[in-house]
């Protein structure tokens, strides 16, 4: 008998985003987003095609003919579920810093600036934040300019904002009412204390934190096969990394 074939970090990404989009409707994933977009086209077929699922950017996954406005549309109808966001900055408070560092507008580094990050982070439920690398230049105690807000004043209409945070680390809810991440998995390979050292911000780590479940064989035969081929519409040089 044969020894389990190993999965990849990337793989193992793409199957916790496709978890984490179970039991959504409507999955809108933006440009440049390669492994959103094969996690939530892996969501897709495991759903039975049930979840409709817009990657911007693809002619064959994206009914869309004018992306960013029906996006919006959409979420202000409370018609996008989740949507994925991240940022050169996330602070403690889920606070996204797109626009740059160092003292906005004389900023020293500039980065390619909002869009429309702060409206879809106050429509969409489930806003998954990712970010691959995990770092104290990106993870800091609080981002130099705010481009979205993790969190609004009382009486603020915000259906949506932070639900999960997702890193080459490992995987956190946001509590919204206490403003905070928890940590809920570490990714195989790495420790809770790794993730603090490299963490500018406390992060809460209940009792009893495990590993994130790696793909099981049934998950990376299809990450090899239909979602190589589905994503790679889109991303070629993305998808030649799968086995």
């Amino acid at each position: 008998m044969s020894a389990p074939v190993a999965s990849s970090p990337t793989e193992l990404l793409v199957a916790v985003i496709g978890g984490l989009l179970q039991g959504c409707r409507h999955v809108v994933v933006g440009a440049s987003s390669p492994i959103p977009g094969a996690g939530a086209l892996l969501a897709r077929a495991r759903s039975g095609e049930a979840l409709r699922v817009n990657v911007l950017g693809s002619r064959r996954h994206n009914s869309f003919t004018d992306g960013g406005v029906e996006t919006f549309d959409l979420a202000a109808q409370g018609r996008v579920d989740a949507f994925f966001l991240g940022g050169g900055q996330i602070d403690a408070e889920a606070n996204i810093n797109l626009v740059g560092c160092g003292g906005y507008p004389a900023s020293e580094v500039r980065w390619p600036g909002c869009f429309g990050s702060s409206y879809l982070y106050f429509l969409v439920p489930r806003v998954i934040l990712f970010r691959e690398e995990h770092t104290r230049r990106v993870f800091v105690p609080k981002v130099d300019f705010i481009s979205a807000p993790g969190s609004s004043a009382p009486g603020t209409y915000r259906p949506g904002g932070p639900w999960k945070l997702l890193t080459g680390l490992g995987l956190f809810a946001f509590d919204r009412a206490r403003r905070r991440f928890v940590l809920e998995s570490v990714h195989p390979g790495h420790s809770v204390e790794e993730i603090r050292d490299n963490t500018g911000f406390d992060v809460e780590v209940p009792p009893g934190v495990g590993f994130t479940p790696a793909p099981d064989q049934d998950t990376l035969a299809l990450l090899r096969g239909r979602i190589r081929s589905e994503i790679g519409e889109t991303y070629p040089r993305f998808a030649a990394q799968f086995a």
